[in-house]
């Protein structure tokens, strides 16, 4: 485990933005894993700042995102496909061909988790993957459970999670109930792990999570047993460590 310290979220970003820039250019046709929310959105912005001065190709690089919501058109603005088009895929040479992210709109769960398992294991799995951490430990929408999931698979979301999400609809009920995310044992195979935080608020899961039992009530506590996991967190959530 490799933890680099931050001034704040500006640095954390271009701390995180640097290690995903050097695997595309020691391998332009990597396969990257990524993450929407508030965490990358600033690392994206570095790696189209760098693309635009010709400093980063992004041709020939495959990506696959970590989950989506069951139920929602992709031209949703809540959906993330959407996210991912609007803070980073229109302002880079991605091929759309390359790009992969769960299919909200197949009501089959067993098909569309299927598919995506078989996605990932065509491309040859992921080289790097990129995480944010939530407040529970959760990475995807693999919430604290009594058991690690493995693969793919389709979440019912918790309470807390449809009513934090509940500000960015018109209504409460037209919040998604499920997701579709990759699994932990899928996340766990990826050859190397960045995960970023920032916030005195993530302090205290950034403690139980990388320095305390590992155990599926804190799902980001298995990321202690891989072997190449880089954590860039900012002065604040990196206070209590």
């Amino acid at each position: 485990m490799r933890i680099y310290k931050a001034k704040d979220y500006k640095d954390m970003s271009r701390k995180a933005a640097n290690i995903i820039s050097a695997q595309v250019i020691m391998k332009p046709n990597c396969v990257l894993g990524l993450a929407t929310g508030s965490s990358p959105i600033g690392i994206y912005k570095q790696l189209i700042e760098w693309y635009k001065k010709d400093d980063l190709d992004f041709k020939e690089v495959v990506s696959v995102n970590l989950d989506e919501y069951k139920g929602l058109e992709r031209d949703n603005n809540q959906s993330y496909y959407y996210f991912m088009h609007e803070n980073f895929f229109r302002y880079i040479n991605i091929k759309p061909e390359n790009i992969n992210i769960p299919n909200g709109m197949e009501m089959d769960e067993k098909k569309e988790c299927e598919n995506y398992n078989k996605t990932i294991s065509d491309i040859g799995g992921v080289d790097l993957q990129l995480l944010g951490l939530g407040h529970n430990g959760h990475i995807g929408f693999n919430e604290p459970e009594e058991a690690f999931e493995r693969e793919t698979h389709c979440v019912d979301l918790s309470q807390t999670t449809i009513e934090a999400n509940a500000r960015f609809f018109n209504n409460k009920d037209e919040v998604p109930k499920q997701a579709y995310t990759m699994g932990i044992k899928t996340i766990m195979q990826a050859k190397k792990i960045v995960v970023v935080v920032s916030g005195e608020d993530k302090a205290e899961i950034v403690k139980k999570a990388f320095f305390g039992p590992v155990t599926p009530r804190v799902p980001a506590s298995i990321l202690q047993m891989h072997n190449d996991l880089t954590i860039v967190g900012d002065e604040a959530a990196l206070s209590k460590i």
